[in-house]
C-alpha cells in the first residue's frame, strides 16, 4: 500500500523542512511549496490526500483559498497553521471546515496525531457563512491555555449544545458565551444576559419565565420573562450556583421537556432556547452540600468549559494592555504607553480579580498618570493601594486593620460553612498566609526598587528568609532586585 500524500504550504523554509523530515519519519510522502499557486494546482490535478498550509502565503490568504478547496475536493481533509494566534483565527478555519487549527509554535507530535486523525475521519458538511467576520476580536490572549479554549468554542460554534463555563470572577466568561452565540447558528437571535447573583431569590423564578397579571402582589400586568425574550436565540445564565432550588426544578423541566409554564399561568408555553450556564462555584460541592440539583447539573455540564485565571496565563498580559489601552483612548483618555518594566510588575501579581482587575487599573492608570509613559512605580503603588487586603487604617477597637478583618471573616464564613455541611476547613492559617504574604512582599520590594536586603530589614527578617519566601510565592524579580 503506498504511502499517503500530504500537501504542504508554507513560505518559512525552515519550517517546510522541519515538517517534511517530521511527516517522511511518520510514513508520509510530502510535496511541499511556498506558495499558495501551487498548492491550488496540486489540488486541482487531484494530489494529496491532505492538505496542511499556513494562512498567510506570498500570493494569497489561504482563508481565501479554502473555500475554493472544499468545493472541488470536499473530501480533502486540511489543516491550518498560524502565527496569528487569535480566537477569530481558530474560528474562521473552522468555519471553512479546516479539519484542525494549530497555532505555532506546535509539538510535531502534535501535527502527526492530527494529520492521522484527519486522514481517518469521515467527509464533513462544509460550512461557509455568508456574513464575513470582522476583525474585532471578542477574547485576547496568545497563550497555551487560550489556544485550547479558541478551539474548544470554535467548534462549539458548530452546535447548540448546552455549555457550562466555569472559572472565577472576572476571567471573562460573559464574553465567550457572546462568542459562542454570536459566531453560532443562533446569531441571528437575542443573546440575554442574566445574573442569579444579582436577582433577588423570590423574583427568580418571575424574571425568567415571566408572571400572569394578579399572579401576586404588585403583579399588575403580564410581565415576559428571560425566557421568552430570548426564544429563538441564547439565554446566558451567569452565576448558576445561586440559583434557588425552586427555581432549578422549573429550569430542569425545559431541558428535559422543552417548555415551561409562567408564574401564575396554566398553560405551558413552548420553549426554543439555547441554554448556556456560567459559575465561579464548584457544583459538585454544591450538590454534596444539598443545595444544587444532581439531574440540573448533568443536564447543564454536556459540555465543561473551564476558563483559566489570569494569573496562569500572565504571557497574554502584554496584548491585555495594549487592547485596554487603545479602548481608553477610544472611550477619549489621552494616549498613553507603558514600560516594560511596568509590564514585569503586571505579571508578578497575582491578580485576584483577573482580566476584570486588569482592565480596571489600566483605565485608572490612563486616568491619573501624568507622564506618557506608564512606569513600574505608578504601577505597583496603584496595586498596593487597591488590594482589599492592603494594610489600611484601623478599626474602631484599634486591634486589627479594617480590611485584613474584613479579607479573614470573609475566608473564615466560607470554611465554617463548609465544616457545616461536613467539609472540615483544611490549612485555613496556611491559605490565609498565602493570600497575604505575596502582596506584603511585592508592596516592600516595590518601596524598596527590588533590593532584597533593604526589604528584609523593613519586614524583620532574614535575608535568606526573604529569598525562599520570594521563590515559594513565585514573586518575579523586577529589574534591580538582588
Amino acid at each position: 500500500m503506498s504511502a499517503k500524500t500530504i500537501l504542504l504550504a508554507d513560505d518559512d523554509s525552515a519550517i517546510r523542512t522541519v515538517l517534511i523530515q517530521a511527516l517522511n519519519r511518520a510514513g508520509y510522502s510530502v510535496r511541499a511549496t511556498s506558495t499558495a499557486a501551487a498548492l491550488w494546482r496540486w489540488v486541482a490535478e487531484g494530489q494529496g490526500d491532505a492538505v496542511i498550509t499556513d494562512v498567510v502565503l506570498p500570493d494569497e490568504n489561504a482563508f481565501e483559498m479554502l473555500p475554493r478547496i472544499k468545493k472541488l475536493r470536499p473530501k480533502l481533509p486540511f489543516i491550518v497553521m498560524s502565527a496569528q494566534n487569535t480566537i477569530m483565527t481558530a474560528i474562521r478555519a473552522t468555519e471553512l471546515g479546516a479539519y484542525d487549527y494549530l497555532p505555532k509554535p506546535f509539538d510535531l507530535s502534535t501535527l502527526i496525531q492530527t494529520v492521522g486523525r484527519a486522514l481517518e475521519q469521515a467527509s464533513k458538511p462544509t460550512l461557509v457563512r455568508a456574513k464575513e467576520t470582522g476583525e474585532t476580536l471578542p477574547i485576547i490572549g496568545r497563550s497555551a491555555a487560550m489556544q485550547d479554549i479558541y478551539r474548544v468554542i470554535a467548534r462549539l460554534t458548530l452546535t447548540e449544545l448546552t455549555v457550562t463555563i466555569i472559572g472565577e470572577s472576572g476571567t471573562g466568561k460573559e464574553l465567550v458565551a457572546r462568542a459562542l452565540h454570536d459566531f453560532g447558528k443562533r446569531r441571528r437571535g437575542p443573546f440575554v444576559a442574566v445574573n442569579m447573583a444579582a436577582i433577588p431569590r423570590e423574583l427568580i423564578e418571575s424574571e425568567l419565565f415571566g408572571h400572569e397579571k394578579g399572579a401576586f402582589t404588585g403583579a399588575s400586568a403580564r410581565m415576559a420573562g428571560r425566557f421568552e425574550q430570548a426564544e429563538g436565540g441564547t439565554l446566558f445564565l451567569d452565576e448558576i450556583g445561586d440559583m434557588p432550588l425552586e427555581a432549578q426544578t422549573r429550569l430542569l423541566r425545559v431541558l428535559q421537556q422543552g417548555e415551561y409554564t409562567s408564574v401564575g399561568g396554566n398553560a405551558p408555553i413552548k420553549s426554543n432556547v439555547r441554554i448556556i450556564a456560567a459559575t465561579h462555584r464548584d457544583l459538585r460541592q454544591l450538590i454534596a452540600q444539598g443545595q444544587f440539583r444532581e439531574d440540573l447539573f448533568f443536564r447543564l455540564n454536556v459540555v465543561p468549559l473551564r476558563l483559566p485565571p489570569l494569573r496562569d496565563r500572565v504571557e497574554d498580559i502584554p496584548d491585555l494592555v495594549r487592547h485596554f489601552l487603545e479602548q481608553s483612548q477610544k472611550e477619549g483618555l489621552p494616549p498613553k504607553d507603558i514600560s516594560r518594566e511596568a509590564i514585569e510588575v503586571l505579571k508578578s501579581y497575582r491578580w485576584p480579580g483577573n482580566v476584570r482587575e486588569l482592565e480596571n487599573l489600566v483605565k485608572r492608570l490612563m486616568a491619573i498618570e501624568i507622564d506618557d509613559v506608564i512606569g513600574g512605580a505608578s504601577v505597583a503603588t496603584e496595586l498596593e493601594a487597591n488590594q482589599p487586603h492592603s494594610l489600611g487604617p484601623k478599626s474602631d477597637g484599634g486591634a486589627q486593620p479594617e480590611t485584613i478583618g474584613a479579607f479573614i471573616e470573609q475566608h473564615l464564613a466560607g470554611y465554617m460553612a463548609g465544616f457545616a455541611n461536613g467539609l472540615p476547613p483544611d490549612g485555613l492559617y496556611n491559605r490565609i498566609l498565602h493570600e497575604v504574604e505575596p502582596p506584603l512582599l511585592r508592596s516592600v520590594l516595590s518601596v524598596t526598587k527590588g533590593n532584597q536586603l533593604k526589604a528584609a530589614e523593613v519586614l524583620g527578617i532574614n535575608r535568606n528568609t526573604l529569598r525562599v519566601k520570594i521563590k515559594q510565592h513565585q514573586i518575579k524579580s523586577l529589574r534591580g532586585f538582588s
